[in-house]
């Protein structure tokens, strides 16, 4: 199957049966994941295309309850090799500091990021009354990203929640 349509397909599934996979149907290694839920899935179903997966486990709840048992360990071991790699970016960050570099790339792009955010509010703020629409939802869609860029860098260097310190214990298991 084309990796578009196997990803598309392999989205519809996430969304409806397995949001937690979303994310990694997203990441890195989208192809391999997506062929995995849209595999297992037609195996459930019996059916030969994610679309007739989708309606079928829609139709009949047991296939949702198959599905979602057969996926829980797919979903595990991504998280888990998720949790892995963040943590092996954190440990990084923690041997430059102990061998005395400072990290000056991090501080570059998060000031950077905090810098663009303050030029786009007060670009939307002064011209929002003459620019189009599309302009106006581009720009405020760059703002969200920068955002979400912030957000990140404090939940590295920070953690993000009991939730977050509960996974890393799992990762580290």
């Amino acid at each position: 199957m084309v990796a578009p349509l196997l990803i598309a397909g392999a989205m519809a599934l996430a969304k409806e049966f397995l949001p937690g996979m979303v994310k990694h149907i997203a990441g890195d290694k989208a192809g391999e994941v997506a062929q995995s839920v849209v595999d297992v899935a037609q195996s459930v179903t019996g059916t030969s295309s994610p679309d007739d997966a989708l309606v079928a486990m829609q139709a009949d709840p047991s296939l949702v309850i198959d599905y979602k048992k057969h996926m829980a360990s797919v979903q595990a071991e991504l998280d888990k090799a998720y949790l892995v790699d963040r943590q092996n970016a954190r440990d990084r960050d923690v041997k430059l500091k102990q061998a005395g570099y400072h990290n000056y790339r991090a501080d570059i792009m998060l000031t950077l990021a905090f810098v663009c955010v303050v030029a786009l509010v007060y670009f939307l703020w002064e011209a929002r009354l003459d620019m189009p629409d599309q302009v106006f939802a581009a720009l405020n869609m760059a703002l969200g990203m920068l955002l979400k860029m912030i957000g990140d860098a404090f939940q590295f260097e920070f953690g993000s929640s009991r939730g977050s310190k509960e996974k890393d214990m799992i990762g580290r298991q």
